[in-house]
């Protein structure tokens, strides 16, 4: 029973001695935080116009090669726009690559932020983009042959969710086919814009209205 009182006193003590010599780690790593911030503030103050003409360098060199990258991106899409003005280049095309084509059409025509969206669960949408007008437009692609036709239900899904799920104000099907009568009426009956394989060439060639016109 005497003995408790002792090795509690060393305890504490222990304790005390580790919290002093945390103190003194901490103080001296701000001592040394300290000095190094003062060696860099004082290298800086002395050779300032070096690490401007460096930033300068920089600057212009990321200017330079974010110019050329532009050029390029705008030479390929003039490469890819300038074989999309007959309909033939279409014809050959995969049903991704005739989304891209589209999106491309847009971009050509003035169109801003035209986003390819097709894929599985895309519900009805392959293209979205914002007209000249401020207009958003969904675009369905239909890349089929002279035999497929686009039929009611393609149209009536586009109606579906046009405005409601992707908050567009205009909708466009686009096809190297046509369309069946029944699709073709209820087109007519709420507005969806209609662009067959004539409509298309049309608008490739730069004679024809886009969708949105």
């Amino acid at each position: 029973m005497a003995r408790r009182p002792v090795r509690r006193r060393r305890s504490a003590a222990r304790r005390a001695r580790q919290a002093r010599d945390n103190a003194v780690v901490l103080f001296g790593s701000a001592l040394a935080a300290l000095a190094l911030v003062a060696a860099f503030v004082t290298w800086l103050a002395h050779h300032l116009f070096l690490v401007l003409g460096l930033l300068a360098v920089g600057l212009v060199t990321a200017v330079v090669v974010l110019r050329r990258r532009a050029a390029a991106d705008r030479r390929a899409f003039e490469a890819r726009a300038a074989q999309l003005r007959h309909i033939g280049a279409f014809l050959g095309m995969s049903p991704k690559g005739f989304e891209q084509a589209l999106a491309d059409l847009c971009r050509r025509d003035g169109c801003t932020g035209v986003t390819v969206v097709g894929g599985a669960g895309d519900l009805a949408a392959d293209v979205l983009a914002t007209t000249p007008g401020g207009q958003r437009i969904l675009i369905q692609a239909k890349r089929y042959g002279p035999r497929t036709f686009v039929g009611s239900q393609d149209v009536q899904k586009v109606n579906g969710t046009y405005r409601d799920v992707h908050r567009c104000d205009v909708a466009a099907v686009v096809t190297t086919s046509t369309f069946t009568k029944p699709a073709a009426a209820f087109c007519a009956q709420v507005g969806i814009r209609m662009v067959d394989r004539r409509a298309l060439a049309l608008w490739a060639e730069g004679t024809g209205r886009p969708p949105w016109s």
